[in-house]
């Protein structure tokens, strides 16, 4: 009984958490479980398709497993569901629901392109990266042959050269592995910013 009570807040107090890293410790808080106890139903929730762990991207395999992974629900509607994220609250642009928006949308742009990157051979690895220094990339997709091509999702009609700054760093740190970066956004237009940096709408990624 008290697993049927527990596992709907753990999954609402994950909504609160996608797109950001897990952290167990304000999951457990106020629960009456422990942080390990709330790992175990994190997984349970993982094992059923209702969250989405994204580990943390590295080039050495040692970062990559004890670095934290990024919680997302599965269904980024459900997520906003859950956040009772609702579209007057945005009319309104209460600031929480903006914020909230923002881990939304990341959700669910990760989702839809992991969704795609099933149908394509060679993939080697998945993640985000995040260097010492909080400076990110919301979505790495690494190839057999080292390859790497790099996501953002900016919650905003507009983006400007600071929103760059993870896919920036990671190009500079892989040089010519370094594919593309692609920032995806509330805009209509696509464009490349530099030099293999990309700026495209979100609905590119069921339309063409």
């Amino acid at each position: 009984m008290r697993q049927g009570h527990t596992l709907p807040i753990v999954l609402e107090r994950l909504a609160g958490q996608t797109a950001q890293v897990l952290n167990g410790a304000r999951l457990a808080d106020g629960l009456g479980i422990d942080e390990k106890t709330a790992r175990d139903y994190v997984r349970l929730l993982e094992a059923v398709f209702l969250v989405r762990l994204l580990p943390s991207w590295d080039r050495t395999l040692t970062k990559r497993t004890t670095a934290k992974p990024k919680a997302h629900l599965i269904d980024a509607g459900v997520a906003a569901r859950l956040m009772r994220l609702t579209a007057d609250k945005l009319a309104r642009r209460d600031p929480t629901a903006l914020t909230q928006f923002g881990h939304s949308l990341e959700t669910f742009v990760v989702g839809e392109i992991l969704a795609q990157a099933t149908w394509t051979d060679g993939i080697a690895s998945v993640g985000h990266w995040r260097t010492r220094d909080n400076v990110e990339v919301d979505l790495v997709i690494e190839a057999d042959d080292g390859r790497v091509t790099a996501f953002e999702t900016k919650a905003a009609s507009r983006v400007g050269g600071d929103d760059f700054s993870g896919l920036r760093q990671l190009r500079e740190r892989l040089g010519s592995a370094f594919v593309a970066g692609v920032a995806f956004y509330t805009g209509t237009s696509s464009y490349t910013l530099e030099d293999r940096l990309h700026v495209m709408p979100v609905d590119r990624l069921w339309r063409r």
